[in-house]
């Protein structure tokens, strides 16, 4: 196993569309999947609200983790620490141009319908991040 580098870790989490969240609050610990975009010191994405946003409320300090399974005893991983912050305005705005670029021409799935709860705009900003990769 070894370290990847800072283009490593830039690389795999510019390629990769899913990422994990990792959030604690009221003693209770959550995962959950997100597509997200990141510009080098963010991580951003668009949620309809539940669970993962009321805990990430009610304690900022989260984790997000990425990772590519490459074939037998080869994978890459990055972990990032960060805190999470509601976006509203230009920088809601920003975090759709993002995610509008990075999925441009990847299939899309339906789209939720204006009767249902407003989409909550957030990004992660990285305190702390690091990277793995197993080459076989």
């Amino acid at each position: 196993m070894e370290e990847l580098s800072r283009d490593g870790i830039d690389e795999l989490l510019a390629e990769e569309l899913v990422g994990r969240i990792g959030c604690h609050a009221d003693g209770e610990t959550y995962v959950v999947p997100v597509i997200y975009v990141y510009d080098g010191g963010a991580f951003y994405a668009y949620s309809i609200e539940g669970k993962k946003i009321r805990m990430m409320r009610a304690n900022p300090d989260v984790a997000f983790e990425v990772d590519r399974y490459e074939g037998p005893g080869r994978w890459r991983s990055v972990i990032a620490r960060g805190d999470y912050e509601e976006l509203e305005g230009a920088d809601a705005e920003r975090a759709r141009t993002l995610l509008a670029a990075k999925f441009e021409g990847v299939a899309r799935g339906p789209r939720p319908t204006a009767a249902g709860p407003p989409p909550v705009a957030f990004r992660i900003r990285v305190r702390e991040i690091s990277g793995r990769r197993r080459s076989g």
